[in-house]
């Protein structure tokens, strides 16, 4: 058995100034975006599109709005609507936590159409480069979940699994008496962190180190999240659950169920304007 470690949320207080791990994740995260954006620009194949250092700050601070203000209107809208229109300044307090993937995903979609339109690149081309820059952020995001003790697992069946733990109630002081939730349950964050996160990356990278066809690393990567979240939703507590069908299906599933589709769906059409014949194209357009 095991009991969560429940770190201080806070890393580092300077005088009124509280730095939280969750804040430091996202830190964190943009850094990987740039050191692996500038191993991905020295590819040849994403050399040949004649990207530059200079683009990744560029996409880096259209992604982080995107990130901040997609996943935390995600969160809202998505998940827990009542608590926070009944606290709306609680909406802006992003380092107690709550971010929302599938937000941010729409919103760093919307952020790359408005830097590619600005930089004057084939959006679809921007979407396959940034796409294996992505799931090292989330797994790092994840980890940030872990520390502040968010999203719980299932209980598990098997009360003697190595890995089961005690997971505290975060509604309570964690100190000096903390209050545990009842049962051993799977510590879903870490299972996200490894498959949604790190599992997904190495699929991605390694499948976009040779040239594909527009939109199918992009694609790619969008069916491997979905696929991913949809698998790890089995381990985590959901924020809620519905059964369509006689089939039970949890918040996370429903909003990754269109993502697979759509990804599919754009795998399918890459793949088959690329057996027409249509030339690559891999000149800034």
């Amino acid at each position: 058995m095991l009991i969560h470690p429940m770190p201080d949320p806070i890393a580092l207080q300077l005088g009124p100034v509280a730095i939280h791990w969750y804040g430091l994740m996202y830190v964190l995260a943009f850094a990987m975006f740039i050191a692996l954006g500038r191993v991905r620009i020295k590819q040849p194949h994403i050399a040949a599109q004649q990207w530059k250092k200079e683009d990744l700050d560029d996409m880096l601070f259209y992604g982080m709005m995107g990130v901040i203000i997609g996943g935390r209107l995600g969160e809202v809208l998505f998940y827990e609507p009542a608590k926070y229109f009944a606290d709306p300044i609680e909406i802006f307090k992003v380092w107690h936590g709550g971010m929302s993937f599938h937000g941010g995903f729409i919103g760093v979609l919307v952020a790359m159409s408005i830097w590619a339109r600005k930089a004057g690149r084939n959006l679809l081309d921007v979407y396959d480069f940034i796409a294996p820059l992505v799931p090292l952020g989330y797994a790092a995001g994840r980890l940030g979940n872990f520390i502040n003790a968010e999203l719980p697992g299932r209980v598990v069946s098997d009360q003697s699994l190595p890995w089961a733990m005690l997971w505290p109630d975060i509604r309570y002081p964690l100190h000096p008496d903390p209050v545990f939730l009842q049962g051993l349950r799977h510590p879903s964050p870490l299972y996200q962190l490894l498959v949604d996160g790190l599992i997904v990356f190495v699929i991605l990278w390694l499948y976009a180190r040779k040239e594909r066809p527009r939109l199918a690393v992009g694609a790619f990567y969008t069916l491997l999240y979905g696929c991913a979240r949809f698998f790890t939703e089995y381990f985590r507590t959901p924020d809620w659950e519905r059964v369509i069908a006689g089939v039970p299906i949890t918040s996370g599933q429903a909003l990754s169920l269109p993502m697979i589709i759509g990804a599919i769906i754009m795998l399918m059409w890459a793949y088959k304007v690329r057996q027409r014949g249509a030339p690559p194209v891999i000149s800034k357009a």
